[in-house]
């Protein structure tokens, strides 16, 4: 089984915030695969089925993104799973918007989710999706990532996240280096 974790902040005032790219990836894949997410026994929330012939579990932590860490660490126990079958989906201001990359493993790249994911699991063997979202010409970069999507953004967003789509796809099925070949 994988493991797919969507990082991002839970409630209704952070639904629709680039900080929570990861959250909206995970939304997609689970309307596209018919994947039913729903509130759990751990401080998570996931859904169960199948993409695209592989078993997957798809998850939200509903911590704060600094603490993600800890509903993902209860959930990789629980289910016993490899730390080679989890796949972690997270914005970064460091890609343009619209980009997408895919890393084998490595430093959390000053992301506080995946430092708290990294720290809690005890490796930072991860594979991982970063999902760009641009960094602001000017201003606060937290009140950035903490705001939506603006008109151009929020239009393409649907492409940006059927992207992420085909490289959960590609990672599962047939391997990270053939996604990271086609995607980087």
């Amino acid at each position: 089984m994988y493991l797919v974790i969507g990082l991002g902040n839970p409630g209704i005032e952070y639904e629709e915030t680039r900080h929570n790219a990861g959250f909206m990836a995970v939304d997609h894949l689970a309307s596209v695969y018919g994947i039913s997410i729903k509130k759990s026994g751990f401080t998570a929330v996931l859904g169960r089925g199948e993409i695209e012939g592989v078993d997957v579990m798809l998850m939200k932590p509903q911590t704060f993104m600094n603490r993600s860490g800890e509903p993902a660490k209860e959930v990789v126990d629980y289910f016993k799973v490899p730390i080679g079958n989890i796949l972690v989906l997270y914005d970064d201001i460091d890609l343009p918007y619209g980009q997408i990359r895919i890393k084998r493993a490595g430093g959390s790249g000053g992301h506080r989710g995946v430092q708290s994911v990294i720290s809690s699991l005890g490796t930072a063997d991860l594979a991982r999706v970063r999902i760009g979202i641009g960094r602001p010409a000017s201003g606060d970069v937290s009140m950035y990532v903490l705001s939506p999507f603006d008109g151009e953004e929020a239009e393409g967003l649907g492409a940006v996240l059927e992207t992420v789509k085909g490289a959960v796809e590609m990672v599962m099925v047939e391997g990270i280096e053939k996604a990271m070949n086609s995607f980087n």
